[in-house]
């Protein structure tokens, strides 16, 4: 471990309570979050060559029906511009293609190809067998009970998120 990182690891350790993000639930499911992401792109370029980043990106094209550019960004909650960036690279990739609308001359659609869809499949279940892994040493916490409380906060987020704004494709 290089001394930037087991710096930062110390001042983690030892931030008194008091400081801004303090001990919060909030601040903790970021973190968990954080953790989670990082893990989940070690394994996923380890064992697939794809980032999680890429990986998050194939995932919800793949829970959308063929969107366009716009729909793709405001789901992934990233500009226009960055999704027309990447995509190139993902249809060169073989994951996505890319086809017109016939009523929307300008609009670009997009679809995961077989490969694409095949990816975000054995991906995801590497890494849904990694987690359940890694939560086994988990012995003093009910995970059942915690998914199920994860899931009502969610909600409950997801119903303020609506009333604040109607439009998000988070709610």
């Amino acid at each position: 471990m290089d001394g930037r990182r087991a710096d930062h690891q110390d001042a983690a350790v030892t931030r008194a309570p008091d400081h801004p993000l303090g001990d919060r639930v909030t601040v903790t499911l970021h973190h968990l979050v954080d953790v989670l992401d990082e893990y989940a792109d070690a394994v996923l370029v380890r064992d697939h060559g794809v980032s999680l980043n890429q990986y998050l990106f194939l995932a919800v094209l793949s829970d959308l029906d063929r969107p366009d550019i716009t729909t793709l960004a405001r789901c992934l909650r990233v500009t226009k511009a960055a999704v027309s960036k990447r995509v190139g690279s993902f249809v060169d990739a073989g994951w996505v293609t890319t086809s017109t609308d016939p009523a929307h001359a300008r609009r670009v659609v997009l679809a995961l190809t077989p490969a694409g869809a095949d990816l975000v499949a054995v991906a995801g279940a590497r890494l849904e067998d990694e987690f359940t892994n890694a939560f086994a040493q988990v012995t003093d916490v009910d995970l059942t009970a915690l998914h199920t409380d994860l899931k009502t906060v969610l909600a409950v987020m997801q119903t303020a998120l609506a009333e604040r704004d109607p439009g998000s494709p988070l709610t």
